[in-house]
């Protein structure tokens, strides 16, 4: 298992390499002159080439990007932000948690709601249940994030009172944001554990669960669920994924100071630093779940275990040795 571990750690490189250098290369020829935004419109040549000079924006691009890369990969230095010259990566710890927070409350609110939704739909096929259960999905994955962010705000905020309408503080300040966040992974959960789940029912060891007088209950815990769950938290990581993207526009929404309003302010003042480092950070932040995903395969999973820990061979020798 370490050894599988250390090897995923370090095909994260390359693939963090790439990113950075795609990141870098865009926000390189991408209109506009950084040393005068940081001047101001009314700085003259002079100052923009002293200022051009310090922020070292005077070098070639090979020259620029070797620099960049280092201070990533042997520092962690995503640099310092040209509009206010704050360091890029205490900025995204400091807003990071935040963002984590939201991400890890909209994956289980969409535990707690789309799993059980996707097995009484699964459960309960071609039957009243099974279709509330679908036409749910169907409408929540219609609807855009931010347009039900802001139905909530005028409904709940507004009109009502019950909730506030946006900044932090207590946990009853999430409740919006992490409604409006989790609603798409809800239906997406939904439709991926039914589908599962109905897989795993009409399987031959199902059936043989049921004439051996199994409970229901017994049939659909203990033995379709557990088979069924390679796809579901394939779900989950994908419900990380886009919490994380969808936080990009929810945090706006609800002006909660996260990494995704970070990365729109970054974007609407030209501040390209902030803009590599954050998008370096979210796919470092990717990489990690993805890791944790296959992780997961591997607790639910005996066979991924096995072949993690090396011993697929006598695993595979013990089956054969069942079978006969």
């Amino acid at each position: 298992m370490i050894k599988y571990v250390i090897k995923r750690l370090l095909w994260m490189i390359p693939l963090i390499l790439s990113v950075t250098v795609v990141i870098f290369t865009l926000m390189y020829f991408v209109p506009g002159d950084p040393a005068r935004i940081v001047a101001g419109t009314d700085a003259d040549e002079e100052d923009v080439e002293l200022i051009r000079e310090k922020l070292g924006l005077d070098q070639p691009y090979i020259v620029r990007l070797k620099d960049y890369v280092e201070d990533v990969f042997f520092h962690f230095d995503f640099g310092t932000s040209i509009t206010n010259g704050s360091s890029i990566q205490s900025s995204l710890m400091e807003r990071f948690p935040r963002t984590l927070l939201l991400t890890v409350n909209s994956l289980v609110l969409t535990i707690l709601i789309g799993i059980p939704l996707g097995i009484i739909a699964a459960v309960n096929p071609n039957t009243w249940k099974d279709r509330i259960a679908m036409f749910f999905s169907l409408v929540a994955v219609s609807i855009p994030p931010f347009w039900l962010a802001l139905m909530l705000v005028i409904v709940f905020a507004l009109n009502l009172g019950w909730l506030p309408m946006m900044g932090i503080g207590s946990f009853k300040y999430y409740i919006l944001p992490t409604i409006a966040n989790s609603v798409i992974g809800i239906a997406m959960q939904a439709r991926q554990t039914r589908s599962s789940m109905l897989e795993s029912l009409n399987s031959d060891y199902i059936v043989t669960c049921r004439a051996k007088g199994l409970s229901r209950k017994g049939i659909i815990f203990r033995h379709a669920l557990p088979n069924a769950s390679i796809p579901i938290i394939t779900e989950m990581f994908f419900t990380l994924s886009g919490g994380i993207a969808g936080s990009l526009i929810i945090e706006n929404v609800f002006s909660i100071p996260g990494i995704g309003v970070y990365l729109v302010n970054a974007l609407n003042s030209r501040d390209y630093p902030v803009v590599q480092g954050t998008v370096i950070f979210i796919a470092i932040w990717v990489c990690l779940l993805n890791l944790i995903t296959d992780l997961g395969y591997a607790f639910v999973d005996p066979r991924i275990r096995a072949s993690f820990t090396g011993s697929s061979k006598k695993w595979s020798r013990n089956k054969k040795e069942v079978a006969v």
